[in-house]
């Protein structure tokens, strides 16, 4: 089978000075894509900055007969993510992937959770994506091209304890990935999403540490850069990936219960094994296909 190549393309990959980020990165100009290497530099939780690990990545990327350059700023506000966009326009003229990677950690428990740890986090995961997706998007609509892979987690998708902060910003990238891919589609521009489970810095406190060698950062990146991919057809999709494993993780709908007659407290009690029937399951492709049964039931 034929190797998937990335020449031509522009890929802006942020929180690339470590783990996955950096893997992606390493991946996709191995592959032929010249790349902007994003990362502020500081620790997990957010704090201090250094140009010292996107430039170390951009070296490495080099090294290997690669192109790339370092884009040391902050995702987080409307000026960070401007100059990472303008970072690949003034580079190599274009842009047209984007892998929103970046992210922090401030863990309590929800009881001990600070508004301002709540803000901190959202601010890198959920608004860094979307301000650097949006600063992307003028230019991926008029050139009639894009990919972009956004990174969701277990944690958004499922929830876990002391992340209320990190879970929320999570799993609003699924519903921001899901709009991108409605708004692309007729652009050409594919938004999908992974909800990785590897061994990083960011993880290393979550994860059992003989799993770390199971758990690679290599394990994740094959699926991002193939979301990524000119060939890649599919939108709008969320992916768990990690240890070898790939799978897709659904939005899903069961039959319900309805009737014409207006709902009383009494008619939820008496048809609740119904309302959280599962079988069978449904998909809705969008908000109007969700809406489907309704729409049908009010005209009936």
């Amino acid at each position: 089978m034929s190797e998937l190549r990335y020449d031509g393309r522009v890929a802006v990959i942020t929180g690339a000075g470590h783990g996955l980020g950096r893997q992606h990165a390493l991946e996709l100009a191995a592959r032929g894509a010249k790349v902007v290497v994003n990362d502020l530099g500081g620790d997990r939780s957010g704090a201090g900055s250094s140009a010292g690990p996107a430039q170390d990545v951009v070296e490495e990327i080099k090294k290997n007969g690669g192109e790339a350059v370092a884009s040391p700023d902050n995702v987080a506000t409307p000026e960070g993510a401007g100059a990472i966009v303008q970072a690949a326009l003034d580079a190599f003229g274009k842009v047209d992937i984007v892998i929103n990677n970046a992210g922090i950690l401030r863990d309590k428990s929800f009881k001990n959770m600070s508004p301002e740890e709540f803000d901190a986090v959202i601010a890198v995961h959920l608004r860094g994506s979307f301000l650097v997706a949006s600063a992307a998007w003028s230019h991926l609509r008029e050139q009639g091209y894009g990919r972009i892979v956004n990174t969701s987690s277990p944690a958004g998708l499922f929830g876990n304890f002391g992340q209320a902060n990190y879970s929320t910003a999570k799993m609003g990238l699924v519903g921001f990935t899901k709009t991108l891919a409605h708004e692309g589609k007729k652009y050409n521009i594919k938004a999908n999403a992974i909800a990785p489970v590897a061994w990083t810095r960011m993880t290393e406190d979550l994860l059992p540490a003989d799993f770390a060698d199971k758990l690679g950062v290599e394990q994740v990146t094959p699926l991002v850069a193939y979301l990524v991919h000119e060939s890649l057809e599919d939108s709008g999709e969320v992916y768990t990936v990690g240890g070898g494993r790939v799978a897709r993780v659904l939005v899903a709908e069961g039959p319900g219960y309805g009737q014409k007659e207006t709902l009383s407290v009494e008619d939820v009690r008496d048809n609740w094994a119904a309302i959280n029937a599962t079988e069978p399951l449904t998909v809705p492709a969008d908000m109007g296909a969700q809406m489907g049964p309704l729409i049908q039931q009010l005209g009936s």
